[in-house]
């Protein structure tokens, strides 16, 4: 019994390390089939640190990299752990398949390391982008990690005590698929779509009855047509939406008023598999409720005769989760409002807030919000789109941020770390825009060629508010997009920030309430995507803690 404390001690590190417990490293993976090798990680934006923490059974040296392929040659390397003499650490680079040189360059720095019950747990950062050639650049696509250890503190060939396993550590997801699932479909069915270049259809549905309380764990897209489908969106309907139909949406019809945000899909996205703590609720209560199915049909070749049955594959389970999920949509009001963005424009900013001080004048208490995942939202003049986090008149966060929009690649992405909303925080969602191309002004609007700015985020646990958007005041702005000269472009669109900001806050019952004394507050530049900095610490500045080691650290504490 004895010889397996250290296993049960490591799954135990990995379990109160779970996504559900540890905000700051919240996705967690077993490198090796074994589970004596347990890797977590986070980080707080795209361009920022990433943190690691490395449990594995052992009382002698761990190491750890990112590959090209899988195999030494080329990998990132740092290796570690507790000696005789103290702690050592280092950031190395392979070659080829021998031991791995010291990078000059020490990109990744040494948090903390112990030992415990027979296994070394290791905690160290990195910049995700760097500016060493040395080492591997972390994107938003799968990655091949390596680990090794030994049984001593002899840092020498591994043997078998090696591994590799590809995770995408940007967007991580789960690959467990509960059992004794299944799907609900919302589907349409042979409809022909017309030959607009932009082109809603609605279908209003009731699932099949789910007597209990059931979570959907994963959305998946069916498309027929990957060149006309642009996205799909499943709303909840309020009561008052008693009769289905299939048609094209917004003609004034009331399952118009179906607007809390069930599931999602944009163009360029796969299927979206939620963290594992949590689910989409469906069924119980609510088994008598109906749904909207909205699909924008993209197409600008005019297309003629072509039917479609394309839409969501809904897998659920009736083993419930700890969290109910929750979907809000943040950023500008959508619809033909007044808010123009002028032709010729290299860049042009537009702005929308959500002061959440108002939740609580629909429901008290208001707990926190949990926000795991993110999807942004634009058209095709679209170029970056960032969502700020307020608390107390100061920017503390960034809830998401893509500095290389693509109209063609929209996806839900989960983010680094749980960002936390409480109440009084403040959203603020912001939209760069290139119209160079164009010769007119171009409207917030449903079609393609219109624009959208919009952040729906992932949330837990789920509360009866589907929308806080917002739309500037222009009344008071004394120009008009139509007219304006390029040079003026930018006071236009200074003073359409700066205008009061109409807010909208919409529940699932289809309530709407208007409050107009909304500012929108600066957002801090995005953090550099190529970052220097000198990493070293009192654990990495050598890898075994000699005598002229320690009288450095005295003299930089001294100095401090």
């Amino acid at each position: 019994m004895c010889s397996l404390l250290p296993f049960f001690s490591l799954l135990l590190i990995c379990a109160t390390g779970s996504w559900a417990m540890d905000v700051t490293m919240p996705f967690m993976e077993y490198l090796d089939q074994e589970q004596l090798v347990c890797l977590k990680w986070g980080f707080d934006n795209p361009v920022d640190d990433i943190t690691f923490q490395l449990a594995v059974n052992t009382t002698g040296w761990v190491g750890f990299g990112l590959s090209p392929n899988g195999d030494m040659k080329g990998s990132d390397i740092v290796i570690g752990g507790v000696g005789s003499s103290g702690s050592y650490f280092s950031d190395q680079y392979a070659t080829g398949n021998s031991m791995p040189l010291e990078d000059a360059q020490q990109s990744y720095t040494l948090l903390s390391v112990r030992e415990n019950e027979g296994q070394t747990v290791m905690t160290f950062k990195r910049p995700i982008k760097t500016c060493d050639d040395k080492d591997f650049q972390i994107t938003p696509q799968p990655i091949k990690l390596i680990f090794a250890y030994g049984k001593t503190d002899e840092i020498s060939y591994h043997g078998s005590r090696r591994g590799t396993k590809e995770v995408n550590l940007l967007n991580y997801m789960p690959k467990s698929i509960p059992t004794n699932s299944s799907y609900l479909s919302a589907m349409v069915d042979n409809i022909i779509v017309p030959s607009n270049t932009t082109y809603y259809h609605c279908k209003v549905m009731k699932f099949p009855k789910l007597n209990t309380k059931h979570h959907i764990y994963q959305i998946e897209p069916v498309i027929d047509h990957l060149d006309l489908v642009h996205h799909m969106l499943l709303y909840h309907c309020p009561p008052k939406v008693t009769e289905p139909y299939d048609k094209p949406c917004y003609m004034g019809d009331i399952g118009d008023s179906c607007f809390g945000v069930v599931a999602s899909w944009g163009v360029g996205g796969g299927v979206y598999k939620l963290p594992e703590n949590v689910g989409i609720p469906i069924g119980g209560e609510n088994s008598d409720a109906l749904y909207r199915l909205e699909i924008h049909y993209n197409n600008p070749e005019r297309k003629e005769g072509i039917k479609d049955s394309s839409g969501l594959r809904l897998h659920y389970t009736a083993k419930l989760r700890q969290h109910d999920v929750g979907i809000m949509t943040t950023g500008v009001l959508p619809g033909r409002v007044k808010y123009d963005i002028p032709a010729k424009a290299n860049q042009f900013l537009t702005y929308a807030m959500c002061n959440t001080s108002y939740f609580s004048k629909f429901f008290n208490p208001v707990p926190d919000l949990q926000v795991f995942a993110v999807l942004l939202h634009t058209h095709l003049a679209g170029r970056k789109v960032r969502v700020g986090h307020f608390r107390n008149e100061r920017q503390i966060d960034f809830l998401g941020i893509d500095e290389n929009y693509n109209f063609d690649l929209q996806q839900t992405v989960s983010l680094g770390s749980i960002k936390t909303i409480k109440e009084g925080d403040e959203i603020v969602v912001e939209c760069t825009y290139n119209t160079t191309n164009r010769a007119s002004v171009t409207k917030m609007g449903l079609a393609t060629t219109d624009e959208m700015c919009l952040a729906f985020l992932f949330y837990y646990p789920a509360i009866n508010i589907t929308s806080c958007v917002s739309i500037p005041d222009a009344r008071g702005v004394p120009m008009d997009a139509e007219k304006i000269p390029v040079d003026k472009i930018t006071e236009y669109e200074m003073m359409l920030k700066k205008a009061p900001q109409y807010q909208a806050i919409l529940n699932s019952n289809h309530n709407a309430f208007f409050f107009q004394n909304g500012t929108v507050r600066d957002l801090m530049k995005t953090p550099a995507a190529c970052q220097i900095r000198n990493t070293s610490n009192r654990f990495s500045t050598s890898w075994i803690v000699n005598l002229a080691g320690i009288i450095l650290v005295l003299l930089w504490i001294i100095l401090m």
